[in-house]
């Protein structure tokens, strides 16, 4: 009974480590493969759980969220070979998991690594020897990287069996010589474009004078038109008002013009007026009854 007892537990305890064996899980932040004697039977494995043959069959598990290729910093040489130090990144993530286990010595991270910072390299310095230096600095950096990325993702997809997400530049650095002449230009550019930003506004503002200076002239003259207009219509109510006056009382309307002139010419004690004694202008000083000589 005691044997029997114990046959039991062993006979338990082989079941679990059979099952220990047999079943695995795959993560929903993992992507799997089964292989029979290193032989890749089933390339895509979804998560969730599994079952396998014991000694049979193996099981490798690959990372498939987005990882990243921190690539170390390497001189390329531009256009005009000017040398620069490009520090770039690479956001990556598994897309087939048959190519890259057999790409990757059998899913190594270190020799998928190697491989994908070796297309990095080539791509690097294609794209920055058909460059300028002002160009991957910041005229056509963003395109670069761009260009760059759809072009190592058709490497990597049929080479590596991996997806390339986005290539960026995390630094540039300009060795000494460069940068003199890099700084020039730059300054050189933003004193062109400032130049052109004066001009277009001392354009604007001459043409905001000359507006002005027109409606300025247009709004004096038709002031001096209105003005001119009111002012023969003025005079020609007075000379009206003065005819029928006249012709009312001439004598009258005479002696009243010769008072108003009497007062105009004699204002300034200090003036000297020579008249003839016997003039018109006197006439009415003479008669003590306000009326002419010729009377």
């Amino acid at each position: 009974m005691r044997s029997f007892g114990i046959g039991f537990v062993i006979a338990i305890l082989a079941l679990i480590i059979l099952l220990a064996n047999s079943l695995y899980i795959v993560t929903d932040k993992q992507t799997a493969i089964l292989l029979r004697f290193g032989e890749i039977i089933d390339p895509k494995i979804e998560s969730g759980l599994h079952f396998k043959v014991p000694i049979l069959n193996t099981v490798r598990k690959f990372d498939s969220r987005v990882l990243t290729l921190d690539a170390i910093p390497q001189p390329y040489f531009t256009e005009e070979k000017k040398r620069l130090i490009v520090d770039a990144f690479v956001k990556w993530r598994i897309t087939d998991n048959e190519q890259f286990y057999i790409t990757s010595s059998g899913g190594q991270l270190s020799a998928l690594r190697t491989l994908l910072t070796q297309r990095v390299d080539e791509g690097l310095r294609n794209q920055f020897g058909k460059r300028t230096v002002q160009d991957v600095i910041s005229g056509e950096r963003d395109q670069l990287m761009r260009v760059l990325t759809a072009d190592l993702n058709k490497v990597a997809n049929s080479e590596l069996g991996v997806e390339v997400i986005d290539v960026r530049v995390k630094k540039i650095e300009l060795p000494s010589e460069v940068n003199d002449s890099v700084y020039n230009r730059m300054r050189t550019e933003r004193e062109r474009l400032a130049q052109e930003l004066r001009a277009e506004g001392n354009e604007i503002a001459e043409e905001i004078r000359a507006n002005a200076d027109k409606e300025r002239t247009v709004i004096l003259a038709d002031a001096y038109k209105t003005a001119e207009i009111i002012k023969g219509e003025g005079d020609a109510e007075a000379t009206s008002t003065y005819a029928k006056a006249f012709n009312k009382n001439p004598e009258f309307y005479e002696f009243t013009r010769s008072l108003s002139a009497y007062q105009s010419t004699f204002e300034n004690k200090s003036d000297v007026l020579l008249i003839d004694p016997d003039s018109d202008f006197f006439k009415y000083l003479d008669s003590s009854f306000g009326t002419s000589k010729s009377e």
